[in-house]
């Protein structure tokens, strides 16, 4: 599924985003998160072991909620799956995304040791409000 202009533009600025996963019993999880697009998929850093990133490997299927920032009532909502996780750029992606949410370098939350992931997730229906 093509990703629409206006959803990938949100998704190129600093936007606020949650990523629902689900848990090994089924209930959901929900995280607030930065996020990216590579201009034809989702694109979400995380750290390895972290409970999202245990649950994608588990189960691929997600949702993700992506709001504009200066008009909370139009946002979009995404269905589908995670189709790659590498750890390969990871840390100077969260980097560049550190500039666009923070506009300076990562602080590095927990420590420098964690080794960061990013997932790459394949929208299977998009669904914009407002």
């Amino acid at each position: 599924m093509t990703l629409p202009e206006d959803l990938i533009a949100l998704l190129r600025q600093p936007s606020p985003c949650f990523l629902a996963t689900l848990m090994p019993d089924g209930s959901p999880q929900l995280t607030q998160t930065w996020v990216d697009t590579d201009g034809e998929h989702v694109v979400i850093n995380s750290v390895q072991g972290h409970q999202k990133v245990r649950n994608v490997e588990r189960d691929p299927r997600v949702a993700v909620n992506v709001c504009d920032p200066s008009r909370p009532s139009r946002y979009y909502t995404i269905r589908g799956q995670v189709i790659k996780i590498t750890t390969e750029g990871a840390a100077s992606h969260i980097e560049s995304l550190a500039e666009r949410y923070l506009g300076g370098p990562y602080p590095w939350y927990g420590g420098r040791d964690q080794i960061r992931v990013v997932l790459t997730i394949r929208a299977d229906s998009i669904r914009g409000m407002g």
